[in-house]
């Protein structure tokens, strides 16, 4: 019988099809590559928040326009704005703690004057604005309807706010065995679903926590952001994440080449291990 000689894992890999492989995985660790440089240059320019600039108010129409999110840095900052409140849309919402104690917000829809949302305004625009905090449901609710009078008296006289903007919490379910319409968190989306008056409304997605509460309310404890630092350490770990995917990709080229050799070898065995039937011309 004669010896079989099984190739090695080198000869394998040096083959055109496991090269051109190789070349493939080569092209996609240079994408993540790229990709992880990206997010480790976004990481190190971030330039953190001067200290007081959020203290500093400025017109809404300069930090954020109706359907985008707030970034980061601009979490906190003070705007001032003006308008004039729908009466008829200030909701409770539950579950709100004022420094450490659980209460109740009292929030309003504020339409935005024209121009406030910017040179390009097309259309009304509105603002949910937190107008102060309640200990007690009854006593939230009782703020809210003082509101609504008091608008309906002043015919929607215009009026002027400024307060801090606060990134939108986002939808979510009512809590067990509470009111199918109960809100418990500041979601413009929530909130929109509410309010009257919506026929092509724009909305913005952060609210705004007025620094002066509404009669019949306390004031909404919202302290000053502290100041960012130059690094975001969320991108520097998608860009380990991005790194650790491009090895990966060299690790499967080798564990396929390798799972490759092995069967073949084993394939050699098998057929070495099998009796040859006699040769009929050797007779």
């Amino acid at each position: 019988m004669p010896e079989v000689f099984p190739p090695t894992l080198r000869e394998v890999m040096l083959r055109p099809w496991w090269i051109g492989m190789l070349l493939l995985c080569l092209v996609v660790a240079g994408v993540f590559a790229w990709l992880g440089q990206w997010q480790l240059g976004r990481a190190l320019q971030t330039s953190p928040t001067p200290p007081g600039a959020s203290e500093e108010v400025q017109p809404i129409a300069d930090v954020t326009q109706p359907g985008e999110y707030l970034p980061d840095p601009l979490v906190g900052q003070k705007v001032a704005v003006s308008g004039w409140w729908v009466g008829e849309d200030f909701v409770v919402v539950d579950s709100r703690f004022n420094d450490g104690v659980e209460g109740y917000w009292v929030t309003g829809q504020l339409r935005l004057a024209d121009g406030e949302a910017g040179p390009d305004q097309l259309g009304p625009v509105s603002l949910a604005v937190a107008l102060g905090w309640a200990p007690t449901r009854d006593a939230a609710d009782a703020a809210a309807s003082a509101l609504e009078t008091l608008v309906a008296e002043s015919a929607g006289d215009p009026v002027e706010l400024t307060g801090r903007l606060i990134a939108d919490e986002g939808p979510a379910l009512p809590p067990r065995g509470a009111e199918p319409d109960t809100l418990t968190t500041m979601s413009s989306a929530a909130l929109l679903g509410r309010w009257h008056d919506i026929e092509q409304l724009s909305v913005y997605r952060p609210y705004l926590v007025w620094d002066e509460p509404a009669v019949g309310l306390t004031a909404i404890s919202s302290p000053a952001p502290a100041g960012g630092s130059g690094v975001n350490w969320l991108n520097i770990f998608y860009a380990i994440e991005w790194a650790v995917f491009a090895g990966f990709a060299f690790y499967l080229w080798y564990r396929l080449a390798r799972d490759a050799w092995e069967k073949e070898v084993e394939d050699l065995q098998d057929a070495a291990a099998i009796p040859q039937p006699p040769d009929p011309a050797a007779r």
